[in-house]
């Protein structure tokens, strides 16, 4: 969240970043909370100091003394009660006000206004035949059973089978290992998190808005990436500046309940449920710019190693997301996506600042004696593994069917393609 005495002091600009991200929130109501809520509570203030006088006042008898106490506790109870309310609807308000924006950030209502930066040298294939989808492969092959996992947990579920199953692990491993060779320490996280913590990291994990999916009767969600365990592992902790930047690679399933309709989103594109290795950095402020863009280079360099080719977007001011100041996107082409082929997203990285901080309360300190500073916080996509694996069977298929597995991943998998399942007589 943003700082309270940040959001008086730059009230307009606060509004207008609010009407660039497409947010409708009343800054000027705000205001007008704040500044009541700090004279109630200052009225509080000085009702219980008179409280405390009373009982040495000389100058009024035991009758007067307690006619004023009983005076002194309705009006403290008038003034708790008013407290309470508006304290309940600022911080309403202020949990629904977004980060501040990278001035740089293009300004734009959705993702069709963000920003084509770059593409790397990979070019996308040129086939001599009508490429399949990753959903034809899959069949093709006996790897993917999303009827399989209708079945079993609904429409938007999948199993992963034989070669599927070996190549989303060759994926993980091949991210991690990746990751730990730069740095990046790895991590198991719990598939759930306390709702706290999600709302700490600006997830909503209750309501209508809400993409979570909760566990009832419990204050608990299941997560949907582990930035949320990640970042809320270090909730209340003052750490070192010495300490800094602590990097992790997390490796999680994560849970979304929304899956939109249509071809484009048909198979893995789309689930309610996928593993991913998740990059989080923890850095002083001085550092957070540079660290975001080690992440993009990071994400780029795995999908250079995968042999894939992207494209690199700027996100728009309507399609950042309420925690992230700035935002890119990888895209990576999809031969089976749409009529012709089109990008679709495989990994994004947010420099959060100090927005999930203040949630959180993580904090550190220059020096021993130093006052405790908010950190930032940033997060990116090692690998998706759905999106990924959609990618490498797409782009890599021949006539025949089978699949060019990258370099990269045939150490892992044993064998330098995937070849189709021998039809049934």
């Amino acid at each position: 969240m943003l700082d309270r005495n940040f959001i008086l002091a730059n009230a307009e600009a606060v509004a207008v970043n609010c009407r660039n991200r497409g947010v409708d929130v009343d800054i000027s109501r705000f205001a007008e909370i704040e500044s009541e809520r700090r004279k109630t509570d200052q009225s509080l203030q000085d009702a219980q100091r008179e409280s405390n006088a009373l009982a040495s006042a000389k100058d009024l008898s035991v009758e007067q003394k307690r006619e004023k106490g009983r005076e002194l506790r309705e009006r403290r109870d008038g003034l708790k009660a008013r407290l309470e309310e508006l304290q309940a609807e600022g911080d309403a308000l202020l949990l629904r006000i977004p980060n501040m924006t990278h001035p740089d950030s293009p300004i734009g209502r959705d993702d069709k206004d963000n920003k084509e930066i770059d593409r790397n040298a990979v070019p996308a294939p040129a086939f001599t035949f009508k490429p399949r989808d990753h959903v034809a492969l899959g069949d093709l092959h006996g790897i993917i059973d999303t009827e399989g996992g209708s079945k079993v947990a609904g429409p938007g579920f999948y199993f992963l089978k034989g070669d599927g199953a070996r190549l989303e692990l060759a994926l993980q491993n091949f991210a991690v290992e990746f990751l730990a060779r730069r740095g990046y320490v790895p991590h198991i996280t719990p598939d759930i998190a306390r709702d706290s913590i999600l709302q700490g990291t600006g997830f909503t994990p209750r309501g209508s808005e809400t993409n979570t999916y909760r566990i009832e009767e419990h204050d608990l969600s299941l997560i949907a990436t582990s930035e949320i365990t990640l970042c809320g592992l270090y909730q209340d902790t003052i750490l070192d500046e010495a300490d800094l930047p602590i990097r992790i690679a997390g490796v999680s399933h994560c849970f979304r309940t929304e899956r939109a309709a249509g071809r484009a989103t048909r198979g893995l594109y789309r689930v309610h449920q996928f593993t991913k290795v998740e990059m989080v950095v923890i850095a002083t402020p001085e550092k957070s710019e540079d660290i975001h863009r080690e992440l993009l280079a990071n994400e780029r360099a795995v999908f250079d190693a995968l042999e894939l080719p992207y494209r690199v977007l700027d996100i728009c001011t309507g399609d950042l997301g309420g925690a992230a100041y700035r935002k890119y996107d990888l895209e990576a082409w999809m031969p089976g996506r749409g009529e012709n082929g089109e990008f679709g997203e495989v990994t994004s990285t947010s420099n959060c600042t100090d927005y999930q901080a203040r949630r959180l309360n993580i904090r550190y300190r220059k020096g021993p004696k130093d006052k405790p500073l908010f950190v930032h916080t940033l997060n990116g996509t090692g690998i998706a593994i759905g999106r990924a694996m959609i990618a490498i069977l797409e782009n890599n298929q021949e006539a025949d069917g089978s699949v060019r597995l990258p370099k990269v991943l045939q150490p892992f998998m044993g064998q330098e393609r995937l070849v189709p399942r021998p039809a049934k007589a």
